[in-house]
């Protein structure tokens, strides 16, 4: 039977902290918090997965593609070890064998939501690019991926920095890496996930602590 989590990409979605649920993954020492997810083991998903110290993961191929973000520790495969904030592409094809060392590792992926013409690799360290000024005061975005209409950044926002109401064309998926994020919906603490459908809205804004987060927006 199809695994359904969090598939109807029409409905907004909002998952805290306090909300996950890790779920054991086929192998020991890896544990996965699925926040939306259509399919069984193969599946397009999108997850936390979190790496004990020393643990692996078996060979597999990406077959519809795999992008991750380094939340913590360090992530290791047979090709090079990815610290945090290393952003990563690997295209349709691809594969690898994870082996996490003593640090262990917690990563943001997106399995099978490549389209098949995107096939650029990347490997970036987001410690070393530089930023670039958004569009209101207070707001620098690092750009990491745009491809046809999809757009992948992550965007620093200072404390008190107020952005424009705005409408997501092809939605918006966020996950705040540092401070806080708002809205007129809610409040959203470091480690929320948010996924907002085709033309939905809102009006962000942060607070004295500010905001870090990774946004793509167009893939939906």
């Amino acid at each position: 039977m199809t695994t359904l989590i969090n598939a109807d990409f029409e409905q907004r979605v909002v998952i805290t902290p306090e909300q996950y649920k890790w779920v054991d993954s086929p192998m020991k020492g890896v544990e996965r918090m699925m926040l939306d997810r259509v399919g069984d083991e193969v599946a397009r998903a999108t997850s936390i997965v979190r790496y004990a110290p020393h643990s692996e993961f078996t060979s597999h191929v990406h077959t519809g593609g795999e992008e991750f973000l380094v939340l913590d520790g360090v992530f290791s495969d047979e090709h090079q070890s990815y610290g945090k904030g290393c952003y990563v592409r690997n295209p349709i094809g691809t594969s690898h064998t994870p082996k996490i060392g003593k640090e262990g590792a917690t990563i943001f992926v997106k399995l099978q939501q490549f389209k098949p013409a995107d096939t650029e690799q990347q490997v970036i360290d987001t410690n070393e690019q530089l930023w670039h000024q958004g569009m209101v005061n207070g707001l620098t975005v690092m750009p990491l991926h745009n491809f046809e209409t999809e757009n992948v950044a992550l965007v620093k926002w200072a404390p008190n920095t107020q952005f424009n109401a705005h409408k997501h064309w092809g939605g918006e998926e966020i996950l705040v890496l540092e401070g806080t994020f708002y809205d007129e919906h809610g409040c959203y603490p470091q480690g929320t996930w948010l996924r907002s459908p085709h033309l939905s809205e809102h009006c962000p804004y942060t607070k004295d602590d500010g905001a870090l987060i990774y946004v793509k927006t167009g893939h939906l």
